[in-house]
């Protein structure tokens, strides 16, 4: 049975997806909707990878259902030196007037 959800992507592009979503109760993977398996490289034995092994609860599908446009480049505030007049925390420690 599969238990839907809608998610924000950004990759390729902003996008809304419909995806599956793994059973919270489930045993086997509690949850996650799959299970990691560290491997070694076989003459050394150091790590290598990880491997997932999806889980019989959850399929990893996803549907595109709605592109998202990009902003304009006239409502991006960069600026040509490259810092950003919002400060990093999203405001100005500009006075108001």
């Amino acid at each position: 049975m599969l238990r839907l959800r809608i998610r924000l992507t950004a990759l390729p592009r902003n996008a809304l997806i419909l995806t599956d979503t793994p059973r919270p109760d489930c045993r086997t993977c509690e949850g996650f909707g799959g299970i990691e398996h560290d491997y070694g490289d076989y003459e050394t034995g150091e790590y290598a990878g990880t491997d997932i092994e999806f889980c019989h609860c959850w399929t990893p599908w996803a549907m595109t259902l709605l592109p998202l446009p990009r902003r304009p480049r006239w409502l991006r505030r960069h600026h040509g030196d490259g810092r950003d007049p919002w400060g990093p925390h999203g405001y100005s420690d500009e006075p108001p007037f």
